[in-house]
């Protein structure tokens, strides 16, 4: 049973996406299409990949992220960084686009680098959580290291000087 518990916030968000569709008729309304409009323009200036489709129902339907994007996020560190520890993660949510790493490991914002025990390794925004909360990484980061999204693996933390 404790082997599913990562997925549910997918399913969460995939019955969250269902129950709206289903609400509005699959229709938005003229504020959440000026709000849509906004966000678009938001997202037009930030570097982080654009949110998921409304329905969208597997990982590659959630993983917006570009050719260009998995290429950068793989990248060998172009300086320094800093070893702060390993984690067990699970997979968060998974409507939040881009590559980062919720984690008590850190206090604030930073850039950083996550490693799987296989050696692969993907460039992440590390973001503060909780004591006790445990950590949790984006959809896009996990298919990067090819960890399956069920699993809970173990992953070494860095932090860019």
């Amino acid at each position: 049973m404790t082997r599913f518990l990562p997925l549910l916030p997918l399913v969460l968000a995939l019955s969250a996406c269902a129950q709206v569709e289903r609400l509005t008729g699959g229709t938005a309304s003229p504020q959440a299409a000026g709000a849509d409009a906004n966000a678009a323009a938001e997202q037009a200036q930030s570097p982080r990949p654009p949110a998921p489709p409304a329905g969208a129902a597997t990982a590659e339907q959630f993983d917006t992220t570009t050719e260009a994007d998995r290429a950068a996020a793989t990248e060998a560190p172009s300086g320094g960084e800093t070893r702060l520890g390993e984690v067990v993660v699970s997979l968060g949510d998974v409507a939040r686009p881009g590559f980062w790493l919720e984690t008590p490991l850190v206090s604030a914002e930073t850039e950083g680098r996550v490693e799987a025990p296989g050696g692969a390794s993907a460039k992440v925004t590390l973001e503060p959580a909780e004591d006790g909360t445990g950590s949790r990484i984006s959809l896009p980061a996990m298919r990067l290291l090819e960890i399956p999204l069920i699993d809970l693996p173990t992953l070494t933390v860095y932090a860019a000087e």
